[in-house]
């Protein structure tokens, strides 16, 4: 078992706009690596130590998933978590002043 393995997976657009659930320091390496060096950031340079680290079991899961959602964030690549509703769906009484 991957002890790299982070409590929920990273949803991102990948390739062509697919969604692809990363669930581990590994599988972020091997997304970090595929990038296109032109479109490599500062946020790249981050989630790809913080994936270094956690494979060698120097940070916490949680952490380089956190590194990774960062990167996600800055390229736009990020699927939002649909579990929890938006605040927009939430019913907003009105309250009248009489």
């Amino acid at each position: 078992m991957d002890r790299a393995r982070f409590e929920e997976p990273v949803t991102l657009l990948v390739g062509m706009g697919f969604p692809a659930k990363i669930e581990s320091a590994t599988e972020a390496y091997a997304l970090l690596q595929d990038w296109p060096a032109a479109n490599r950031n500062h946020t790249h340079a981050v989630a790809l130590n913080a994936c270094k680290a956690g494979i060698a079991g120097e940070v916490d899961p949680e952490t380089v998933r956190a590194a990774l959602v960062a990167f996600a964030r800055r390229n736009d690549i990020l699927v939002p978590d649909m579990s929890a509703p938006p605040a927009s769906s939430r019913l907003i009484e009105a309250h009248h002043i009489g």
